[in-house]
């Protein structure tokens, strides 16, 4: 499984942006889905995740309700909509992938990640 991260950028706060994971693999389907995210200097750090059986959605305190985890299995692609950023959503962003056929998704124990891609929040 490979993964491809996209859609990141320069934004001022309050922007948007939307990320996407596309995702090498015969079926989407039976895969969980994580974004994560590590800024200069610290510990990467859990943001969201949608899990593959019924597309539950799971988010870290520090982006609920300004994020939002989709998924297009057809497209193999995952998705993550973030509204009214801040500066210190500053940071790389991953998507990974696990084989879990579940309700719930891993909070870090993901098997395939993918390359990173920047995002920078301008005050």
């Amino acid at each position: 499984v490979q993964l491809q991260a996209s859609g990141g950028g320069l934004v001022q706060s309050g922007g948007s942006l939307r990320l996407s994971c596309a995702a090498s693999v015969f079926s989407l389907d039976y895969y969980a889905i994580g974004w994560f995210r590590q800024a200069p200097g610290k510990e990467r750090e859990w943001v969201s995740c949608i899990s593959s059986s019924d597309g539950s959605t799971y988010y870290a305190d520090s982006v609920k309700g300004r994020f939002t985890i989709s998924r297009d299995n057809a497209k193999k692609t995952v998705y993550l909509q973030m509204n009214s950023l801040k500066p210190e959503d500053t940071a790389v962003y991953y998507c990974a992938a696990d084989l879990v056929i579940a309700t719930i998704c891993p909070r870090y124990e993901y098997e395939y990640w993918g390359q990173g891609t920047q995002v920078t929040v301008s005050s």
